[in-house]
């Protein structure tokens, strides 16, 4: 684990930070500050500045999810390393999509948490072996239906698709293939309405599951 790591615990359930506390500490690390809810983290990460938060998915104000996405705005050089007991891939892929830097189930070895630490402080992304499993399962399981809505685009439209799942802007996208705005925008309508999707979180996920970009390197 990396040595003078600054640290916030997040989780609504004070023996779950004790433990993950004594861990981190001996492994070299130092907890800076604990939160047991989303919006004291908010709080606590803008005070703090941590290096890493290790966040947990299950709290009553605010989820972790959302809490992840928030703090990625407001200081996106903190990395976010989610501990969870979901492992299912919808769960995985909306941490993601909120640009957590790993994800760790709450079930895994000591060894297994300094390692994802290690992982995410280097500027990597760690996922748990069972949390791969189950996405990739999760993948599989969509493919039939995402190959039958890649068949139902245009090139121009799977080109803004993925550029959209990037994380692009509209005018972006529109200044990158020479179009207008209002172009892009029609292309969008059409696309969600094939894909029968209603929001760009949405996209993303499609995206990611047709291959269409890396989600490691979504922005």
């Amino acid at each position: 684990m990396t040595a003078a790591l600054r640290i916030l615990l997040v989780d609504d359930h004070p023996i779950v930070r004790a433990g993950l506390r004594a861990v981190l500490e001996r492994g070299g690390a130092s907890v800076v500050a604990e939160a047991g809810s989303g919006i004291d983290a908010l709080t606590l990460v803008e005070a703090h500045l941590p290096d890493l938060v290790i966040m947990d998915i299950g709290m009553k104000d605010l989820d972790g999810i959302e809490t992840t996405e928030r703090i990625k705005a407001r200081c996106p050089d903190v990395r976010v390393l989610v501990v969870s007991g979901h492992a299912d891939s919808n769960h995985v892929l909306r941490a993601l999509r909120a640009r957590a830097n790993g994800y760790l189930l709450k079930d895994s070895a000591t060894s297994e948490l300094g390692a994802a630490v290690a992982s995410v402080a280097a500027g990597e992304t760690y996922l748990s072996p069972g949390i791969s499993r189950h996405v990739v399962s999760g993948m599989i399981a969509s493919s039939r239906e995402v190959s039958g809505g890649l068949g139902s685009l245009s090139p121009r439209q799977l080109e803004i698709l993925r550029m959209v799942a990037e994380g692009q802007s509209t005018k972006q996208i529109a200044f990158a293939l020479e179009i207008s705005v209002k172009t892009v925008e029609t292309h969008r309508a059409h696309i969600m309405e094939r894909l029968e999707i209603r929001d760009v979180p949405g996209l993303v996920v499609f995206a990611v599951r047709a291959g269409l970009i890396d989600i490691d390197r979504r922005p």
